[in-house]
């Protein structure tokens, strides 16, 4: 899995097409990093039936275990075919899923150089 994406619809597009009230103004970025700010689609996790709603999050996941906020980082992706049973993943994957606005950013190695490209659906 890669460690960048990016967000480039504009909130009125994202409010059409997830059927959401409000988006928080975020500008387009195209190599948006773990810990960096990121908008998610959810449900409220404390309100299973109320509808989907468009929230600013810190990218990365700290654990109740984790003594200080750098572990977050290192959280920011999980294996699908594990997440379920790694410690670290194991209670949010039951509890707490998200969307967060996908546009994968893959590094490419080109002649000994690093490119950014960038594909999206």
């Amino acid at each position: 899995m890669c460690g960048r994406f990016a967000l480039k619809a504009p909130p009125t597009e994202i409010m059409r097409h997830f059927g959401v009230d409000a988006v928080p103004e975020m500008a387009p970025r195209y190599n948006i990093a773990p810990t960096q700010d990121i908008l998610i689609i959810r449900h409220p996790w404390r309100e299973p039936e109320a509808r989907l709603e468009a929230a600013q999050v810190k990218w990365g996941l700290l654990p109740s275990w984790a003594k200080d906020t750098s572990m977050a980082a290192k959280l920011a992706n999980a294996r699908g075919e594990t997440v379920a049973e790694k410690p670290a993943f194991r209670s949010a994957f039951r509890r707490m899923r998200c969307l967060a606005m996908p546009c994968m950013n893959p590094w490419a190695h080109i002649s000994a150089s690093r490119y950014s490209l960038l594909s999206s659906p």
